[in-house]
């Protein structure tokens, strides 16, 4: 399977008749694996500082995360593991495997919780497979 497919497939799958608003894996050292067609363009710096966000738990909390230049303050995470961000109706999940980023950018009607459930299933299962 293509990780254009895991993109197309399973990131960006419906849910209940709705799906997130662009999805994307990227490696830890900022090369995009596969990506929807909205998703935003990215910075190196961008990719590193959510790098230094999943290495010291805390720092996201208390400047936000900036992926792709859009400000998002941080509602919650699993330190190492995942970050939560929200931004008016919409927000950002970002899950870290061994090798990847996986990311979720959702608005309403998507919830917070439906976007966290899709993108860190991916990113478990990618984990299960030593990536």
């Amino acid at each position: 399977m293509s990780w254009q497919t895991y993109v197309d497939d399973h990131l960006m799958c419906d849910i209940d008749g709705h799906h997130l608003a662009a999805a994307a894996i990227v490696g830890h050292d900022g090369s995009v694996w596969a990506q929807s067609s909205a998703f935003p363009q990215f910075k190196p710096q961008e990719i590193a500082a959510i790098m230094k966000d999943f290495d010291e738990p805390g720092l996201a909390c208390s400047d936000g995360a900036t992926p792709a230049g859009a400000k998002y303050m941080v509602i919650q995470g699993e330190d190492g593991a995942v970050i939560r961000g929200k931004k008016g109706a919409g927000g950002v999940t970002v899950k870290k495997t061994t090798q990847a980023l996986i990311f979720g950018i959702y608005e309403e009607p998507l919830t917070p919780g439906q976007c966290n459930m899709v993108v860190e299933r991916m990113g478990d299962y990618l984990i299960d497979q030593g990536l």
